[in-house]
């Protein structure tokens, strides 16, 4: 490099996919349901025989707002690609 000459960096947009997704990819997502009101939707949904994709994940918890938001970066730092916290 010569004395004077500017250093360019290239600007990456991070909302913009790196790659191809392949077509038969599936996010893993984990919902975090309070006890007496999310979770008891998703057990009404069970009784009534709706279903919902298997890759979804669901954690009943006594009450998310005591989640703590360190499980929820290790649910990102382990690979789940989104996080749903319904309360």
């Amino acid at each position: 490099m010569a004395p004077g000459e500017e250093v360019k960096e290239e600007l990456v947009n991070p909302e913009k996919p790196v790659g191809e997704i392949p077509a038969d990819w599936k996010a893993n997502i984990i919902a975090f349901a309070c006890h007496y009101c999310a979770f008891a939707a998703a057990d009404l949904a069970g009784v009534m025989r709706l279903s919902y994709s298997p890759n979804v994940k669901v954690v009943r918890l006594p009450c998310t707002g005591k989640l703590d938001q360190i499980y929820v970066m290790r649910a990102f730092e382990r690979g789940i690609d989104g996080v749903f916290v319904a309360g």
